[in-house]
């Protein structure tokens, strides 16, 4: 299994990476927004992607965002081909583009917004806290990216303060020297659990 920084040669893993989003997406039944192959070929030719390849198949893959004029960057999409999950893999390649996200935006908050509680959890061990969106880029063109997400009512309808999504921030001014505490899955669970009983509620009102 090789984890590269993705280039203009991975362009044709881009079809594949889109439909294992999408197809994800409807499994678990959460709100992923989709990309087009177009919009993926760009982060790779912009350096802003890695890829996990096993041999020449698609393995996984994530890519760089960045808004505010840099102030902020995500890491987005990250994804692992069904034929390689519960190896451990999602976690390298987490591991694989914070770093890179760091290196090439060293002053950036890296944020995330996710509703999967082993992303939370490798959030966490990245020095990721739990915040409120508030905390969050307002660049608007991030927000309209939410749109193809199957929740976008949930966020427009509390405006913007909050979503069955959960914001994590890495912010480097503010890292200690000791490592982050380990967060306990039950813990993500109340959390997801608080806010889809609050969400179902207004929609029963």
């Amino acid at each position: 299994m090789e984890i590269v920084i993705a280039n203009k040669s991975h362009s044709i893993y881009a079809e594949i990476i889109c439909k294992t989003i999408e197809e994800a997406a409807q499994v678990r039944g959460t709100g992923i927004a989709k990309r087009k192959p177009e919009y993926i070929i760009t982060k790779m030719e912009n350096g802003n992607a890695v890829i996990a390849l096993d041999g020449d198949k698609f393995a996984g893959f994530c890519y760089i965002e960045a808004w505010g004029h840099g102030k902020f960057v995500a890491n987005s999409g990250l994804i692992v081909h069904p034929d390689y999950r519960n190896i451990g893999l999602a976690k390298q390649i987490k591991q694989v583009i914070f770093s890179h996200s760091r290196t090439k935006f060293p002053d950036a908050k890296v944020f995330s917004i996710t509703t999967g509680l082993a992303v939370m959890k490798l959030n966490t061990e990245l020095g990721y806290k739990p915040v409120t969106f508030s905390e969050l880029t307002d660049d608007e063109s991030f927000w309209n990216g939410c749109q193809t997400c199957k929740n976008f009512d949930v966020l427009t309808r509390t405006e913007r303060k909050m979503c069955l999504c959960t914001g994590m921030l890495f912010d480097p001014t503010k890292q200690s020297t000791q490592n982050p505490k380990e967060v306990k899955e039950n813990v993500f669970k109340r959390l997801k659990n608080i806010k889809q009983t609050l969400f179902l509620k207004k929609d029963k009102e």
